[in-house]
């Protein structure tokens, strides 16, 4: 080849490379997402890590709010993980814009976009409904609770090609708790919210008429005069419109609750009524983007919202490389609003930063002055106002409410007269039986000790609550337990009553034990891992109870509730006993306690007079101690040598969450 010749083409290949290069780099260069959809101005920006960036006026971040060019077209990029710092109290990420000013659903507003969802998580539990879905669009109220009349999602289960596009209506619950509140779900292509998996990891068919990753789907919501209309396009689907009132509830009345929510929503304690004018006089705002809505929390903590999935301990790129994220592309959107629309900076004020807010046990339980606490390390504490520890006694929210965690290992440093380590609340009041008093809690337990000697009576249990003696022999009138056995889903719950032995000797005192719901403590395993038939109507972990101590006049009433199952009472003579005598020795002591050694009888006034307090928390009855000691008490667990760590990796360890409880004084029983 002539050499001038070569040399004019290498000159003009890289000329020609420089300019595409050029072209490429400045085209690079324009693309900011404000460059595809001119709106930016109109909202804040909230990202998959928690932050408030604001207007998103030539901004991108390349984890999270970025653009793609696809097929000639040029697409703006929501992306977020499973785990990151959440906005607000949700406990899922997003990368969401939420508009700057609200407006009232008596005007004029309208939101429509056109977009693809690129991914779903790949993991989570298909028995939870939130699982494997992103909100692409909301309606969100600003004001009141803060509640939701629109979430538009997309959920596909991993392994099918196509997934679902449905709409939820949160209502705007009635009064101040809003721990009641459920969505209704209505299907668009596909299914609707309430189609789950019966097991892990076993999923619905797909649906034949549903949405793939990639294909494009529009939707438009506009609201007037309070009605909110609902339409939604997509080439070779079938267009689909709703209408709802927004100022007039339908759900005003118990009676009205639609099926899927008594099926859905009501077993885990979501079953309020709605306000009769719902979102009216309230400030509402538009919100777009994506809204991871699998997250890696427990599912025992709320079966509707916590997916269970992988999340790599927030490890945001870990996350990304396998799938465990959600990402919507959005090629056009648009807003209009009234022109009475006010600012929304209220709701960012209140929102943003709450997610890394702490909020103490003391503002979710007020009572926390009257107590003081023993922790799993041994740490006393005096004062519990404005107090917390994040490896013992902290609040979390389960996507409903808040609750005070007590959680507390296997081993760990205790109290002087114990072997088991314990979270609790000690009572700074004592008081006599005559004089009496009163303590309620409601309370699920979320974890107890996946160890331990199956023979052995306290093992796998914990004390949600006590009455203990402060004088005396400092016996136990009342102990409330939790108890399960490995590898069941259901546990028991029951409550003990230790005799306040007659004499000096107090080494023959011993419990009867009375079951609730499941079985009592005296039902044990034949060997280790030799475990007794599941209770038919015990409670699972994460399934709430609550109970009542009302100590009156020397009689101790006990009450014990849950939704759907039955309510039941107990009577107890406090100030008299019924086993003065060895031939009152229960059938179960004999058979328990006896063959240990603990054959005492009790004093005939039982606990007259003695001073005594309650006791609220997580008592694990879990210990490393060798059942050859002792073949009630000692259960032989793993400790990992006291690390304590290594015991809440390793699922050796008692957590019990609270979110409501008060103490006081004793009242006649009705």
């Amino acid at each position: 080849m002539n050499f001038k010749k070569s040399k004019s083409i290498f000159i003009y290949c890289f000329l020609l490379g420089a300019i595409l290069s050029f072209n490429s780099c400045a085209e690079n260069k324009k693309q900011k997402p404000n460059d595809i959809i001119p709106f930016f101005q109109h909202w804040n920006l909230i990202l998959g890590d928690g932050s408030n960036v604001g207007q998103a006026i030539d901004y991108n971040n390349k984890d999270f709010f970025y653009t793609k060019h696809d097929e000639n077209q040029d697409w703006v990029v929501f992306k977020t993980p499973n785990a990151g710092n959440t906005h607000g109290t949700s406990n899922n990420t997003r990368t969401e814009l939420a508009q700057l000013k609200k407006w009232s659903p008596m005007t004029k507003a309208s939101m429509d976009a056109t977009l693809k969802v690129m991914n779903v998580a790949t993991t989570g539990d298909a028995r939870v409904a939130s699982t494997f879905s992103v909100v692409v669009g909301q309606i969100h109220s600003a004001d009141g609770h803060e509640n939701e009349p629109l979430k538009i999602f997309y959920k596909k289960f991993p392994g099918h090609t196509k997934g679902s596009v449905f709409w939820n209506y949160e209502i705007n619950t009635k009064g101040n708790d809003n721990s009641g509140r459920w969505d209704y779900s209505y299907p668009i292509w596909g299914y609707d919210f309430s189609v789950v998996g019966n097991d892990k990891n076993n999923y619905p068919p797909e649906p034949e008429d549903g949405i793939a990753l990639g294909e494009e789907f529009s939707y438009k919501v506009e609201v007037n005069k309070g009605i909110m209309t609902l339409t939604f396009t997509s080439e070779g689907h079938q267009t689909k419109t709703f209408t709802k009132n927004l100022i007039s509830s339908e759900y005003a009345e118990r009676s009205n609750m639609p099926e899927q929510v008594e099926n859905l929503f009501v077993p885990i304690g979501q079953d309020g009524i709605e306000r009769e004018k719902a979102y009216l006089g309230e400030g509402l705002f538009f919100k777009l983007g994506s809204y991871n809505q699998t997250n890696g929390k427990d599912p025992k903590v709320n079966k509707v919202w916590c997916s269970g999935a992988e999340t790599h301990d927030g490890d945001i790129q870990k996350q990304y490389a396998d799938g465990n994220y959600a990402e919507v592309w959005f090629k056009s959107a648009g807003i209009t609003i009234s022109d009475d629309a006010i600012s929304n900076e209220g709701y960012f004020r209140a929102n943003d930063g709450l997610s890394t807010k702490t909020v103490y046990p003391s503002e979710v339980i007020p009572f926390m002055d009257k107590f003081k606490m023993l922790m799993g390390d041994g740490t006393n504490v005096d004062n519990l106002v404005e107090f917390e520890d994040k490896d013992f006694f902290y609040t979390v929210i389960d996507g409903t409410r808040r609750w005070v965690v007590y959680k507390t290992p296997n081993s760990g440093v205790t109290s002087k007269n114990s072997s088991n380590t314990r979270t609790e609340l000690h009572e700074k009041r004592e008081w006599t039986p005559e004089e009496g008093g009163k303590l309620t809690g409601t309370c699920k337990v979320m974890q107890v000790s996946v160890s331990g000697n199956a023979r052995v009576a306290a093992s796998y249990s914990v004390v949600v609550g006590q009455i203990h003696s402060g004088a005396g022999h400092e016996n136990e009138p009342l102990k409330i337990f939790y108890k399960k056995f490995p590898g069941q889903t259901k546990g028991s719950v029951f409550w003990n009553y230790e005799i306040n032995t007659e004499g000096e000797d107090n080494s023959g005192r011993w419990d009867y034990s009375s079951a609730v719901w499941g079985h009592d403590m005296s039902v044990v395993g034949k060997g280790k891992n030799d475990f007794p038939s599941e209770p038919e109507d015990g409670i699972e972990l994460g399934e709430e109870f609550s109970y009542e101590v009302n100590v009156y006049k020397g009689i101790m009433y006990l009450t014990f509730k849950s939704e759907g199952h039955e309510t039941k009472t107990f009577t107890k003579n406090l100030i008299k006993s019924e086993y003065v005598n060895e031939s009152d020795i229960p059938n179960q002591t004999k058979k328990l306690f006896v063959p240990i050694g603990q054959d005492g009888t009790e004093r005939t006034i039982a606990y007259s007079g003695e001073l005594g307090y309650f006791k609220q928390g997580a008592y694990n009855q879990t210990n490393g101690k060798d059942p050859e000691k002792n073949m009630v008490w000692c259960a032989g667990a793993e400790t990992y040598g006291g690390d304590i760590i290594k015991q809440y990796k390793n699922g050796c360890y008692a957590e019990v969450w609270f979110r409501e409880a008060t103490v006081g004084p004793g009242t006649p029983q009705k």
